[in-house]
């Protein structure tokens, strides 16, 4: 079912999603199971796989010659979202990136996920790699999400690559974005990020998933700018639980989000981790509740990994 379905048939009621990692290379499908497993009390009816690209480094051999050596690699999206739909009988929403793929491999993917009907995908331009400063596209690849978005359409327009295919079927994906409350990195303002998010809209995007916030101030400000510049459809919120002190350097590094000063005094005057994840608990329970007394059709949770926190959130909301 489509996330816009999904949010119709809820009749106003807020639901729980949340987004998973791929497990690191080497480790098995159970390790997402053990994620998943306590978060399934709270019915979500949809769950996220990300998908991250190959890291790798250039290693000399001698002989003035570099072997390219991959240095971290993710299991494939395409079978972590069949094994949750098949286990779990929800569906599964994989990430798909610019980066890393060619027009081609976009089309060779969205293929595969179309025969295991899976109904939603989420678009994404990606971050640059840690070799690059700047985001860097495949040859023959997006440089963009909303090319990638405008893809995905065509295909479910029956459009593909190849022009010279005939009665082929066209795919359905309902398909998301990622949006910005305090803007992208690389955007110069806000205006001009929800300029281009309004062109994803345009291209085919149905709904919009923000990136993490800890003040609902700035997403309520997202909203209300992004309807006033046209943009009606849902917008999720993306909300995560601090959980440690190293992540207030982190999170405002990493993600390029403010963290209001209460919350940082709060963390700050705890002891150890484990009195920093009980204040950040409270405070995304907080926002939590104002979220969902707002109306907001759907709350979506960053675990990164681990849903004890996530479980404890969902507990007092849901």
């Amino acid at each position: 079912m489509k996330v816009t379905e999904h949010i119709k048939n809820a009749n106003g009621n807020t639901q729980f999603s949340f987004e998973i990692l791929p497990p690191l290379k080497g480790q098995n499908i159970q390790s997402i199971f053990d994620n998943i497993d306590p978060l399934m009390e709270f019915n979500p009816p949809f769950i996220d796989v990300t998908y991250h690209r190959e890291e790798y480094t250039f290693k000399d051999v001698g002989n003035g010659l570099l072997k390219k050596q991959v240095v971290k690699k993710r299991p494939g999206t395409v079978g972590i979202c069949a094994a949750i739909q098949n286990k779990y009988g929800v569906d599964a929403i994989p990430h798909i990136l610019c980066g890393g793929f060619t027009k081609e491999d976009t089309e060779n993917f969205l293929i595969d996920l179309d025969f295991l009907g899976i109904d939603n995908v989420m678009a994404l331009r990606g971050d640059a790699v840690k070799t690059e400063t700047y985001f860097t596209p495949e040859k023959e690849g997006h440089s963009y999400a909303s090319e990638l978005v405008s893809q995905i359409s065509e295909l479910n327009n029956a459009i593909y690559l190849d022009e010279e295919l005939k009665n082929t079927s066209p795919t359905n994906f309902c398909i998301g974005v990622s949006g910005y409350p305090e803007k992208h990195m690389e955007a110069p303002s806000l205006d001009s990020d929800i300029h281009f998010l309004k062109k994803k809209i345009k291209n085919g995007a149905e709904y919009i998933v923000t990136q993490m916030f800890f003040d609902n101030k700035k997403y309520f400000e997202f909203v209300d700018k992004c309807r006033k510049a046209g943009i009606e459809v849902p917008i999720i919120p993306g909300l995560k639980p601090i959980a440690t002190k190293k992540q207030l350097n982190l999170i405002p590094h990493r993600f390029y989000v403010d963290l209001p000063e209460e919350l940082v005094i709060e963390i700050v005057k705890c002891k150890d981790n484990e009195q920093v994840r009980e204040v950040g608990i409270e405070w995304c329970i907080a926002q939590s509740k104002e979220l969902q007394e707002a109306g907001i059709p759907v709350l979506h949770y960053y675990s990164m990994g681990r849903s004890s926190n996530i479980k404890k959130v969902a507990s007092a909301i849901f």
